[in-house]
């Protein structure tokens, strides 16, 4: 599995073409009748918003961890073991990384509702006016996608907060009693007597 994960953030391509082949299937198994090709360049134009946003991201990722593919999928191989850098370097970028998460997923418990609210909507709309193939489906897929959107959203919120305090602290050995002398605030003078 750490195989396939260290390969999939790699090549972002890889992840934007299994999530086109996965919704052009699921398209194709909840509406049969067109052929598989049209339904995967449909999806694959409709997700273009989706993709710029993915890239986008991505490129400040890559950016917060040193300007390297291989620095971001170090980075995220710890931060999904939970373990820390210790490289001054290294703990910096993490740094960098972890705010740009959090910050991104500032409003995530608003995007979840809406979410929940829009496949929730979706899945009526299609019992109106579809069969009950159609909505088994999408009713399915709602409970499923949302269920794993909250799962992971949690799971990895809980992480980056875990590593954002794990940084706060000095890594074990890693400075003198000088340096953290220097880095300590001044004391406030004393009354004389």
């Amino acid at each position: 599995m750490e195989r396939i994960n260290v390969f999939l953030a790699k090549h972002l391509w890889a992840q934007i073409a299994l999530s086109v082949l996965t919704a052009s299937v699921l398209i194709t198994l909840l509406y049969p009748g067109r052929s598989f090709p049209s339904v995967v360049a449909r999806t694959a134009v409709i997700s273009l918003g989706g993709i710029t946003v993915a890239l986008v991201a991505r490129r400040r990722e890559k950016r917060a961890a040193g300007g390297t593919t291989e620095g971001l999928v170090s980075l995220d191989r710890k931060l999904r073991t939970g373990e820390v850098p210790s490289d001054p370097q290294e703990r910096a970028a993490m740094r960098d990384l972890v705010g740009q998460r959090l910050h991104r997923s500032r409003h995530r418990v608003a995007a979840l509702v809406f979410l929940a609210a829009l496949f929730s909507a979706i899945t009526v709309l299609t019992a109106l006016t579809a069969g009950p193939r159609q909505t088994i489906g999408m009713a399915v897929l709602t409970v499923v996608f949302i269920g794993w959107m909250v799962y992971n959203s949690n799971l990895q919120t809980r992480r980056l907060r875990t590593m954002r305090a794990a940084l706060q602290t000095e890594p074990s050995g890693g400075t003198t009693g000088e340096e953290s002398e220097a880095r300590r605030p001044p004391r406030p003078a004393e009354s004389g007597s």
